[in-house]
């Protein structure tokens, strides 16, 4: 159910890190017309003139027909699909700029993967709550999607979904290029929780990966942590099939495998020794995966779900697990169990 982008329909793309304004190209090659809103003015500045952005994309000629300023009101006017992508546990404050600014029937995506601190919301449960919004109006964007390589017009796919479908067919058909395809789903909580809870795995093998361990050890941790993964959703509503496609597994294996993951880096730096106040200061970027970690542990203590590799990373960010301890069964009990 995608195609390829109307031509000309107006959208807008909040926050000019690596994802948004690599979505931002995305949807310009699809023949959308694209305005990108970035922070800093120097920064629009560059991206609209030069098209690039050498800070987040080094190397990367970014689409002729993409603009961008720092003025929300200029960016926003008229965008019947909105787009956002700034660091989780800031969303909540910028939304407050940005709801005003709102077309009243425009859909608004998020493309972040994070779970808000002290409310443990999901990002588009944010967004329902600070919008006002409407299910049908919000979509999420989730799958195997490392900026760089899509920046590199390498193919791959990704899921759009929201609890209309018709209004994940219309984001999906706009966010569809010759190397980018979406598909879609409404199942919204399996998306959105794929996305978080593959980074907390991907920090783990990072960790095993500082420390020198192998392919088996990883890819023990990668399957386990698909099964820790889909009981957790699943135990939210989600529907187990969503964490066997795209926005789980795929999403996993894409972040779990590659040196471009922020937190496959931030668990290597970790592995090697680095505190965690250490791993923060080297990074960057965000690394969502990090600030989720309590969050997560939190909901799944509250539906009785055992995460035993999300437990041992949060040991080892607080520094009282030795990194070298992290094993792929995760757990202390001796009783043969069931895969």
């Amino acid at each position: 159910m995608t195609g390829d982008g109307e031509p000309g329909q107006r959208v807008a793309v909040l926050g000019a890190g690596s994802w948004g304004t690599t979505f931002a190209k995305i949807l310009a090659d699809g023949g959308a017309d694209v305005v990108l809103w970035a922070r800093r003015p120097e920064m629009a500045r560059e991206i609209s003139e030069s098209k690039r952005n050498s800070d987040y994309l080094p190397g990367i000629n970014l689409p002729r027909s993409l603009r961008a300023s720092s003025s929300l009101e200029f960016v926003l006017e008229g965008a019947e699909q909105v787009y956002i992508s700034v660091p989780s546990q800031s969303l909540r404050e910028n939304l407050g700029t940005i709801a005003p600014l709102l077309a009243p029937d425009s859909v608004v995506v998020s493309l972040m993967k994070g779970v808000e601190k002290g409310t443990r919301l999901r990002m588009s449960e944010v967004l329902y709550e600070e919008l006002e919004l409407p299910s049908e109006r919000v979509a999420v964007a989730s799958g195997p999607n490392l900026a760089l390589e899509i920046a590199r017009e390498q193919p791959t796919a990704a899921v759009i979904s929201s609890e209309s479908l018709e209004t994940a067919t219309a984001v999906a058909t706009v966010a569809t290029n010759p190397y980018f395809r979406s598909f879609v789903n409404t199942d919204v909580i399996g998306t959105e929780f794929g996305g978080v809870l593959k980074n907390l795995i991907a920090v783990a093998i990072g960790i095993v990966d500082g420390v020198g361990y192998g392919e088996n050890t990883k890819a023990s941790i990668i399957t386990r942590g698909l099964a820790e993964m889909t009981d957790f959703a699943v135990a939210y509503g989600a529907r187990a099939e969503t964490l066997a496609g795209l926005a789980g597994l795929g999403d996993l294996i894409a972040t779990c495998e590659s040196p471009l993951s922020r937190n496959n880096t931030a668990g290597r730096l970790l592995g090697q020794g680095y505190s965690f106040s250490e791993v923060i200061k080297q990074m960057n970027q965000t690394a969502e995966g990090l600030s989720s970690v309590a969050p997560i542990l939190e909901l799944a203590l509250a539906v009785g779900v055992e995460m035993p590799i999300v437990s041992q990373v949060a040991e080892v960010l607080a520094g009282t697990l030795n990194p070298r301890a992290i094993a792929p069964h995760l757990t202390t009990d001796p009783t043969p169990q069931g895969e």
